[in-house]
């Protein structure tokens, strides 16, 4: 019986192993007992949980080929065999190796871990039971990662080495070949446009001089896709209704070396848009008002994207009044003969939504109710679509977080309701930061600061500067809770210790001052973009006067007294729509300032200080920025203006190319005097740094600065603006914020002083 049932079982298994079910009859008997045999790891009870058949069963051939199914589906065994003595079931099981290692081995494209991550994916990993089937996968994935980066000659040979105690050693062996090149990219069919033009518009490229570090020659099926894309965007929106890409043919080498592509295209005629429509209700949006919010007109030339950003238009404007489910589709009709396209609105506002709760992840420091007083969107109300816009802004505007992302998925069960989720990525947000100016005359000039925006994720705001240089030290500590009361009026208290001593900057003319003051300021919201502040402070001033003292100390002294005490009062007005903070693409910044001394101060002086800063995208990577400051300072009440309060421009923050505080009148050896009025202006275009669009943390632009300083016309260097121009580069690095400008004068006068490299650096904590 114990060699029928042997014989029975072998027959089992090579049926399995053929795919073809034979089966050997035997004549049934019933399981008084089951004992399993050779194995080494796995428990025996994980044996009897896959085993069908349990103790009093009748076993007979059907019975026994459907337990060998069930045991070899589990993929941790090679062998099995059933056999009966004396109506006792042994499974004898022969385990599939585990893998006791992983060797990688010509890789130097990739880190280590990656790839061993990677391969893990695929179920490649030590502990895991080798499978030579999960081995086949990872070696396709291998070269997989070696194809996304352009090396299609890329091979992969594995070694197993069987070790004792039925484990494996697995080495993977990758010899990684060159990078294959795009040698030419084909477009046939286009006549309205040369293939100069189109491929312009192309991510991939054959190779050219930034190649190196953008990859655009490396063949992506990706990238293709993204660039097929974008040639049928450029075509249809203008004005080729029928334009389509008839066939795309990738071509390597048999060296797989040099990669070919050709593009076909049928381009068809451009059509005019002949008339536009209306259907849909009245009564919720009148037909009056959506017809102002659809840019196609009778007699243009078609564009896709004018006629997607009318249907957007009307669907965000519905949404505005609580339309969550809102559509407009427009509905083409075309006259082919003619070569004119007429359209339908079809509107649909659907039902009325509310929100019903507001979820937010991911601010492991910032408390939610930083984040939740930021909301315009309240829980209950109806949906918004301006308003959750606005709340998404203002929480990226926080400036806590390198990512702000918001959802409104629809609640299970319901045709009425949705919710908000709000994902955000937090960032460091405190800082070490130094400040520096490279000359060859003067060298380095630091300056540092430090700064928690989100103390202890509250909101609040501290900063602590400690500078101990030979020009400035200083000692101050400034405290901000921006929601002082539920309103939203902020609250701000100063203190602060400074000594100057400008003769050690070679730029400015020399005096020495001790100054300690300290304020309070409060911030009062008139809108959601826009902002009253007061600030009201005292100070305390002591100038230090010697033998060989300029002139103007002197002066000062006499007028004033070598120690002054003033109580002065400054009230402003802020605006800031930026779409982010994060990566600033449009919006306005502005802000005005007036400040005054008040009885009983020793001094009577005012300023007035106005800010004006815009953001135009001028594409999707192509960001126009322009700024304009002015300022004024004078005495009243037949009172001068002390010189201490006078203006100073040149260096990174107001004019790049020219050294820090070098603007302006001088004196007769040439160390700036700052002047009473002071006029800047920045143009800028921002891009992304070329082959790495999608990334934040990195930017270039290229500008020009104009700026002046003013004072008594009769003084020297008081005439005429200066201009700069050069190029910049902003990155968020690991170590913290980093700004770098090359510029050069573009108009220097004689007594000018350039500093052509001009940096600031932060350090995340």
């Amino acid at each position: 019986m114990k060699f029928i049932a042997a014989l029975f079982v072998k027959f089992i298994g090579l049926s399995l192993l053929l795919t073809t079910t034979l089966v050997m009859a035997i004549e049934p008997f019933v399981v008084k007992d089951i004992r399993v045999e050779g194995i080494q790891r796995t428990e025996v009870g994980t044996v009897f949980s896959y085993l069908p058949i349990k103790v009093g069963d009748r076993l007979d051939d059907e019975r026994a080929t459907t337990a060998i199914r069930a045991l070899f589906a589990t993929g941790m065994f090679n062998d099995i065999r059933l056999e009966v003595d004396q109506g006792v079931l042994i499974v004898q099981i022969r385990e599939r190796p585990t893998i006791a290692s992983i060797a990688l081995d010509g890789i130097k494209d990739f880190p280590q871990e990656k790839i061993l991550e990677s391969l893990k994916s695929v179920g490649l990993a030590e502990g895991l039971i080798f499978d030579k089937a999960t081995l086949d996968k990872a070696e396709q994935e291998l070269k997989r990662q070696y194809v996304a980066r352009g090396k299609y000659g890329a091979a992969v040979k594995t070694t197993i080495t069987e070790l004792e105690r039925n484990r494996v050693g697995v080495t993977l062996n990758v010899t990684e070949g060159e990078t294959s090149k795009i040698s030419q990219i084909n477009i046939i069919g286009n006549k309205a446009y040369s293939e100069a033009e189109l491929h312009a518009l192309m991510e991939l490229s054959v190779p050219g001089f930034w190649s190196w570090f953008t990859k655009d020659d490396q063949y992506s099926k990706q990238k293709l896709s993204a660039d097929l894309e974008t040639i049928r965007s450029f075509y249809l929106d203008a004005g080729y209704l029928e334009f389509v890409i008839e066939s795309t043919q990738v071509s390597i080498t048999s060296d797989k070396q040099e990669i070919y592509i050709t593009i076909k295209v049928r381009e068809g005629d451009k059509y005019t848009v002949s008339d536009v429509k209306l259907v849909g209700p009245q009564h919720i949006l009148p037909h009056e008002e959506m017809r102002k919010l659809i840019t196609v007109m009778p007699g243009s030339v078609f564009s896709r994207k004018e006629l997607t950003e009318s249907a957007k238009k009307i669907s965000d404007r519905l949404g505005e009044d609580g339309y969550a489910f809102a559509n407009a589709n427009a509905v083409p009709e075309l006259d082919q003969v003619n070569h004119k396209v007429a359209f339908t609105f079809m509107v649909d506002p659907g039902m009325r939504a509310y929100i019903r709760r507001i979820d937010i992840t991911g601010n492991t420091k910032t408390r939610d109710e930083v984040i939740r007083r930021e909301f315009r969107q309240m829980e209950g109300a109806w949906f918004d679509t301006s308003k959750i816009k606005k709340s998404k802004q203002k929480v990226d505007r926080l400036d806590f977080f390198s990512e702000v992302n918001i959802e409104t998925p629809q609640v299970v069960g319901t045709n009425d309701q949705l919710d908000i989720s709000l994902s955000v990525k937090e960032k460091l947000t405190g800082d070490f930061s130094l400040g520096a100016g490279l000359s060859s005359g003067v060298g380095l000039i630091f300056t540092g600061s430090i700064t928690e925006r989100n103390l202890f994720g509250t909101g609040n705001h501290l900063t602590t500067q400690i500078n101990t240089s030979k020009v400035n030290q200083i000692y101050s500590m400034s405290y901000t809770n921006p929601y002082y009361t539920d309103e939203g009026v902020s609250r701000s208290f100063d203190l602060y210790k400074r000594d100057v001593n400008s003769a050690r900057t070679g730029v400015i003319s020399p005096y020495r001052t001790q100054t300690l003051g300290t304020g309070i300021r409060l911030g009062v919201p008139i809108g959601d973009d826009e902002s009253i502040f007061y600030g009201l402070s005292v100070e305390q001033t002591a100038l230090s006067i010697t033998t060989v003292s300029p002139a103007r100390v002197i002066q000062y002294v006499d007028l004033f007294g070598a120690s002054t005490t003033n109580l002065t009062g400054t009230i402003g007005w802020g605006y800031d729509n930026r779409d982010s903070a994060i990566y600033t693409t449009e919006g306005t910044v502005q802000r005005a300032t007036v400040s005054a001394t008040l009885p009983p101060s020793n001094q009577k002086f005012y300023k007035l200080n106005y800010q004006h800063q815009w953001f135009y995208p001028l594409s999707k990577i192509f960001t126009l920025r322009l700024n304009g400051e002015i300022a004024k300072a004078s005495g009243y009440d037949g009172e001068v203006l002390p010189f201490t309060q006078n203006y100073y421009a040149g260096g990174p923050d107001s004019m790049r190319g020219y050294r820090t505080n070098s603007l302006g009148p001088r004196d007769d050896l040439g160390n700036s005097l700052g002047g009473d009025r002071r006029v800047i202006g920045n143009m800028e275009l921002l891009f992304p740094m070329p082959g790495l669009t999608a990334e934040k943390s990195v930017r270039l632009s290229a500008f020009i600065d104009g700026g002046a300083v003013y004072g008594p016309s009769n003084v020297l260097g008081t005439t005429g603006l200066r201009y700069a121009a050069g190029m910049a580069l902003t990155w968020i690095s690991p170590v913290g914020p980093l700004k770098i400008s090359i510029a050069n004068g573009l108009n220097k006068q004689n007594g000018d002083k350039l500093d052509k490299i001009q940096f600031t650096l932060g350090s995340l904590f």
